[in-house]
């Protein structure tokens, strides 16, 4: 029987958290992090994940009034997190594309020390001109290079972290503290990076941080199967689900890699009721309040690249065709590629129920992955993961800071009675958790590192 994972989002961008609820507090103050972040660890949690955008979108050249504003830094939240935390795994997303391998290995080792082995890195690319008007790059990286300068970042990252080899690293007896002998020394040559000198930071209880991905396309799929050890996926319809698993555990295979040492999340959401019609009302209720008409037209805008403002919101779908070209919401990739074949299945959908425009959005973007009581749900999620849609799930709540407690209160322990979630934490890593091996920072030059992964 498959022991399930479970982790936690704040979210910062979509519509997913309902701010008008009178029971939703700041999305940027540390107290709601930090709720969030115990609340998870008292359900013993894997981990606690941040997403992180480096520009707020536009919606025809205006900020997009559904994504937070003034959200701090992830990994500065992270470090603080590990201040109030004892256990739970803490995950944060960098770039690839915007940042420096130096800069952001010494801070997620430096996170992994602080936190005791606690930290995640979800590795991100960006290639857009929109985001990179931040750094003054623009479109300097092409689409179909974003997954290389990717690649050797995370290399030269693992390079620098082991550059402090076992031999080169020993506690001085009196203050415990590390003392460097040659620990450090580090000299990279490639096509992105050609960095030379000493890594200052010595490395964490896991060796490495865990590496996290959510690759999408075939080639963000193999990046992901190729050097991630949790990949997180958008299918939270068990179909779905059950297809992108296969897929990227074949492609684990493929690499030569154990697939168990892949964990696949995928992002769901849930409402409990005390009866099923009570889930359902309360969910239908939530949806609503997710995605009111405006909401609805603007995520219409995005997939039809046209000004639908003159469109009733509760009425049938636009009958003009889309103009993909036309890119009316941008900084989010979801808005970009395949537009005109989303269009014409959700016209599928739209007839075939009977859908209005809001009711669609809710339909395709709303609607909650577990709903029912708890005994359902927590049935629900255990189908899910042993016939092999998922590994374990990150829980995105539609309240921020309270939007797990019922989880963890009502539906964690029938998990537990089932024998499928633990009832106390067996490690103190996030690797321990999550059943992966850990890194060795072996007596090698760094360049050997290299060697054996290229091999």
């Amino acid at each position: 029987m498959k022991q399930i994972h479970l982790a936690a989002q704040l979210p910062g961008i979509h519509h997913t958290t309902v701010w008008s609820d009178p029971r939703s507090a700041s999305q940027i103050g540390f107290e709601s992090f930090a709720r969030l972040a115990r609340t998870a660890e008292r359900g013993k949690f894997d981990f606690f994940f941040l997403a992180e955008g480096l520009r707020l979108r536009e919606h025809k050249g205006e900020l997009h009034d559904v994504d937070v504003a003034g959200r701090p830094e992830s990994l500065t939240v992270l470090s603080a997190l590990a201040a109030v935390t004892e256990r739970l795994g803490l995950a944060a997303t960098v770039n690839a594309t915007f940042n420096e391998p130096y800069e952001v290995a010494r801070r997620l080792s430096t996170l992994d020390v602080l936190s005791g082995g606690r930290a995640a890195w979800n590795v991100v690319t960006s290639f857009d001109a929109f985001t990179g008007e931040n750094f003054r790059r623009g479109g300097f990286l092409d689409e179909a290079d974003r997954y290389g300068r990717a690649a050797e970042f995370l290399a030269v990252a693992r390079e620098l972290w082991d550059s402090w080899r076992a031999e080169d690293v020993r506690a001085d007896q009196v203050s415990g503290e590390f003392v460097r002998a040659d620990a450090g020394a580090f000299t990279h040559g490639g096509e992105h990076f050609d960095i030379s000198g000493r890594f200052t930071t010595p490395p964490g209880p896991q060796g490495h941080p865990v590496v996290i991905q959510a690759g999408e396309s075939p080639t963000g799929r193999d990046f992901a199967a190729r050097e991630a050890e949790v990949v997180f996926s958008k299918y939270d319809r068990l179909d779905e689900a059950r297809a992108f698993y296969r897929d990227v555990k074949s492609r684990v295979a493929a690499h030569g890699r154990s697939p168990e040492q892949v964990k696949i999340f995928p992002s769901v959401t849930y409402v409990l009721g005390d009866t099923e019609a009570d889930a359902r009302e309360r969910a239908r209720e939530i949806a609503r309040a997710q995605v009111g008409p405006r909401t609805a037209l603007i995520y219409l805008e995005g997939f039809w690249g046209r000004d639908l403002s003159d469109y009733d919101p509760e009425g049938p779908l636009p009958d003009i065709d889309p103009e993909p070209e036309n890119q009316l919401l941008k900084g989010h990739s979801t808005f970009r590629n395949g537009r005109a074949e989303t269009v014409r299945r959700w016209r599928e959908i739209a007839e075939q129920r009977g859908l209005g425009i809001r009711d669609l959005v809710i339909e395709v973007a709303a609607t909650p992955t577990f709903v029912g009581t708890p005994r359902s749900v927590a049935d629900a999620i255990d189908e899910f993961a042993q016939t092999d849609g998922a590994d374990g799930f990150i829980f995105v709540p539609h309240l921020t800071p309270s939007g797990l407690d019922e989880l963890v209160d009502r539906v964690v322990p029938l998990l537990q009675e089932k024998g499928v979630f633990r009832t106390d934490y067996t490690g103190s890593t996030l690797r321990d958790h999550l059943g992966l091996t850990a890194v060795s920072n072996e007596a090698v030059t760094p360049n050997e590192a290299a060697s054996r992964r290229a091999s």
